[in-house]
């Protein structure tokens, strides 16, 4: 058995942009902080749009997984999200995870709803392998931050830095392919290995 999840994988580019993006928060928010706030900064080379968690699986459903992806993947084309806003769960007052994610206008646009079509896509084929479903929608969000203690104080630096008048300039996340995670916790945290990619038809193509 292994633990595994199905996810879009990020550009070197775009994680060095991620980490630019990191680095300007905490230039903007750490030195206000006061001790009650305590936070972790996601790894850029940790970050991935996740798809579907699959939990521990059989390691001999990995190759009907890929087929069956492969086969409903034909008739799925490419998606660019451009990613130009910071957000937080469950609110900007008393946040415990901050994040990036897509524009307003582009959520109610015909990307936003080919994106529902992949992951219900992915649950389809998933379902038919056994997987229990998922109905919540697929957001299309990159966590940035954790928020373990002190949500209200951190909220308060948030709002007082004038952060969020900011446009983020991230560029567009390409969803190409989806790739299947394996994931092992270490004392270090987790370490995700990629096991395979399952390709869409491409922007271009």
């Amino acid at each position: 058995m292994i633990r595994a999840f199905l996810a879009v994988e990020l550009s070197e580019d775009f994680r060095n942009q991620i980490a630019r993006i990191q680095q300007d928060l905490k230039t903007a928010l750490t030195r206000e902080l006061p001790r009650a706030v305590h936070l972790s900064w996601v790894r850029p080379a940790s970050i991935h749009l996740t798809v579907k968690f699959l939990g521990d699986i059989d390691e001999q459903i990995i190759e009907p997984l890929r087929e069956g992806l492969a086969e409903v993947f034909m008739d799925q084309r490419a998606i660019s999200i451009p990613l130009e806003r910071l957000g937080a769960f469950p609110s900007f007052q008393s946040p415990r995870v901050l994040w990036v994610g897509a524009s307003e206008r582009w959520e109610q646009g015909d990307d936003a709803r080919r994106l529902v079509g992949l992951h219900e896509a992915v649950e389809t084929c998933c379902d038919a392998l056994g997987f229990a479903p998922d109905n919540r929608p697929l957001s299309p969000h990159l966590t940035l931050a954790r928020i373990k203690t002190g949500e209200r104080e951190f909220g308060q630096v948030l709002a007082a830095s004038g952060v969020l008048d900011r446009l983020l300039s991230l560029g567009s996340l390409a969803v190409e392919s989806v790739t299947l995670m394996k994931s092992e916790l270490k004392p270090t945290g987790s370490v995700y290995t990629k096991l395979w990619d399952a390709g869409l038809t491409r922007l271009n193509g």
